[in-house]
């Protein structure tokens, strides 16, 4: 009776074994900002050995990842990879975008305020985020068991990832020269980040992200984190949510790899040496085959104009600013009534004062329609001018269209789109200028890394086309977890079916 007793006790705890949920430890997040795919290979062959290489090496690669929507910028970019969605379902039109009637920061939040210091720079939260992120989903299946952190020296970098409910977010304040976060989280800086502030080594009023330590102090504290908080050894699933903002600060100054000078290398070569580093913290923490790691990008970049014409290759400028005031003009006699018929435009996206036209009785519609028709005047600069809310049946090619629409949020995104000519910036560059840009279409600006590492990860690649929104999905798929809640993307078959 008794063997028979233990027999069934035995299948009993075999069976509950099997029906426990596979996961890993620890899910690691790593976002470079501005980092375009092509970086994975430029530098390959000075890439030291443990960083880089070894993601490359031993990672599976999605050679063909692209974005799929418009505006390519941070603040898009970090919530379409979280969310599994573009800005026409999360909502964060553009890093700074119009709502309820004004422009807003896409984490602005008045009724916050900022921890660790007296500035203003954590009044700060995820709420104009209109979806839950990979954490989120993560908290809500382990009944909020699990911890989630997002760490960077960019508010909007390390708030949008983290998502809704996440344990905490950090992020960079001069004033200090220190990290601090926001009353949405907590109300007292936990003792270890204040600790790490004081160690940090960088002075008060130095921006961080301009230089490549930047990197390096990023990738310390989600190391401090990720011990404090002993990440992957809670009993359950946790993530960390880790972003590099040096590398597109620096960028911006200095240019990509075709320019001149040396400052991108220096960064991006700093970013392998400190790679090294966190992913030995990663294997002594939880092993190995402990956690599941992704790197990827936000957004891409584009070579300077004048770098291009150097090597004689396309490349040049539309003054975008002195084009609207053109068409302003232009509006102004039209209709009778001088003024800012456009009174702003954020990464291609023209917004028309409303405002001003109900003031003097103006057709919206009718004034819409005079502004595209004036813009497509200028066919040399912008082959094409599109009405957002009916992009569906704009006549411009498949890649274009797709893009407009899935970046379109009626009552935040712009009412126009102007479509630049490849490798041309929106603004007057100036000869002394070697700096890269963002937030067009093209395959410099949205073809971008995506290299999944550790845990049920096989060395390998694929070619097949992909879309950042299919990131959040691939994860929760893995994770045997919903995907995000305005997620449109799908799971990538090759990096799931390794599983």
């Amino acid at each position: 009776m008794k063997k028979i007793i233990l027999s069934v006790l035995m299948c009993c705890v075999a069976m509950i074994a099997a029906a426990q949920v596979e996961r890993p430890k620890l899910v690691v997040g790593i976002v470079i900002d501005q980092m375009r795919w092509d970086y994975l290979y430029y530098y390959y062959d000075k890439y030291g050995e443990g960083g880089m290489k070894r993601l490359i090496n031993e990672g599976f690669s999605c050679e063909n990842q692209m974005i799929n929507y418009l505006p390519t910028v941070t603040g898009v970019g970090h919530a379409s990879l979280y969310t599994g969605a573009g800005p026409a379902t999360h909502g964060i039109a553009c890093n700074t975008f119009y709502k309820d009637g004004k422009f807003v920061y896409c984490c602005d939040d008045e009724n916050e305020q900022t921890v660790g210091s007296k500035s203003k720079v954590g009044a700060m939260s995820p709420r104009n985020m209109m979806s839950t992120t990979i954490g989120d989903m993560l908290r809500q299946a382990t009944n909020f068991k699990a911890k989630v952190y997002g760490v960077a020296l960019k508010d909007r970098a390390a708030i949008l990832p983290a998502g809704h409910s996440a344990n905490g977010a950090y992020w960079y304040d001069k004033s200090i020269a220190g990290f601090v976060t926001s009353t949405y989280y907590m109300d007292k800086l936990p003792d270890y980040i204040t600790k790490f502030n004081k160690q940090i080594g960088i002075k008060p009023g130095i921006d961080p992200k301009s230089i490549p330590a930047g990197v390096t102090t990023t990738f310390n504290l989600a190391e401090t984190i990720m011990k404090a908080e002993n990440l992957g050894n809670n009993g359950t699933t946790d993530m960390l949510c880790v972003s590099i903002s040096s590398t597109d600060a620096i960028s911006h100054t200095t240019g990509t790899w075709l320019s001149p000078g040396k400052e991108n290398e220096e960064v991006f070569l700093t970013l392998d040496r400190d790679l090294k580093k966190f992913f030995e913290a990663l294997d002594n923490q939880v092993g190995k085959d402990g956690y599941l790691l992704f790197l990827t990008a936000d957004h891409g970049g584009t070579h300077n104009p004048n770098t291009m014409k150097a090597h004689k290759l396309p490349g040049g400028y539309a003054d975008v600013n002195a084009e609207i005031a053109t068409v302003n003009d232009a509006m102004g006699k039209l209709f009778g009534v001088e003024g800012k018929y456009i009174h702003r435009v954020l990464d291609y996206s023209l917004y028309i004062n409303r405002d001003f036209l109900a003031q003097n009785n103006l057709c919206y519609d009718k004034v819409k329609a005079a502004i595209i028709n004036e813009f497509k005047k200028k066919s040399e600069i912008f082959p094409f001018v599109i009405d957002n809310e009916n992009a569906a049946i704009a006549p411009v090619p498949q890649w274009i269209r797709e893009r407009v629409i899935n970046g379109y949020y009626r009552g935040r995104t712009g009412d126009i789109t102007l479509i630049v000519r490849p490798d041309h910036f929106s603004f007057k560059v100036k000869d002394d200028y070697f700096g890269a840009q963002h937030g067009a279409w093209t395959h410099a600006d949205t073809h971008i890394p995506l290299v999944f590492m550790g845990w049920h990860i096989k060395p390998g690649k694929t070619n097949k086309l992909t879309y950042m929104v299919d990131t959040a999905p691939t994860v929760c798929s893995m994770l045997h977890i919903e995907a995000p809640s305005a997620a449109t993307g799908n799971p990538i078959v090759e990096v799931v079916d390794q599983k």
